[in-house]
């Protein structure tokens, strides 16, 4: 399904991002070590379980990407001209190996691209779940989308 363009985003629109996506130790592991992020918390299953969390937690920054990368298809997939900024990102909750992540979107703000006619910034916020329903992360992300014309 390929993404919509500036002009069909309205304030209020709502999407939930389908498939959702389990997270492996293999995820967490070759996401740590290729940004070289040593923290024992992601690696080190003994340190981890000496933690007040008693086991591995995700890498979040792993979880961040997932959030965008979820949500690719059905918002920016061909109509994207730029990511803008992310702003306000949370961790409400951790993410532990085996958790099933799912995005939903909300569309917070729209407005006319003031240097690039024709085109426009949509602000969408994104929220993370796991499968108990708890917000694990929460992001607005800012882009540049091209319109429809």
């Amino acid at each position: 399904m390929p993404g919509r363009f500036f002009d069909e985003w309205q304030v209020g629109q709502r999407l939930t991002h389908q498939p959702g996506r389990t997270v492996t130790e293999t995820d967490n592991l070759l996401f740590s070590a290729m940004t070289h992020n040593m923290q024992p918390l992601h690696l080190d299953a003994e340190a981890a379980k000496a933690s007040e969390f008693g086991r591995i937690l995700v890498n979040s920054c792993f979880t961040f990407s997932l959030a965008v990368g979820l949500s690719i298809a059905d918002t920016t997939l061909g109509t994207l001209i730029a990511n803008l900024g992310f702003d306000k990102v949370t961790t409400p909750k951790p993410t532990f190996l085996g958790d099933t992540l799912t995005c939903h979107s909300e569309v917070v703000e729209t407005r006319p691209s003031k240097s690039r006619p024709g085109a426009g910034i949509v602000v969408f916020r994104h929220q993370l779940t796991n499968q108990r329903g708890e917000v694990v992360l929460e992001m607005e992300r800012s882009v540049l989308m091209k319109g429809r014309g």
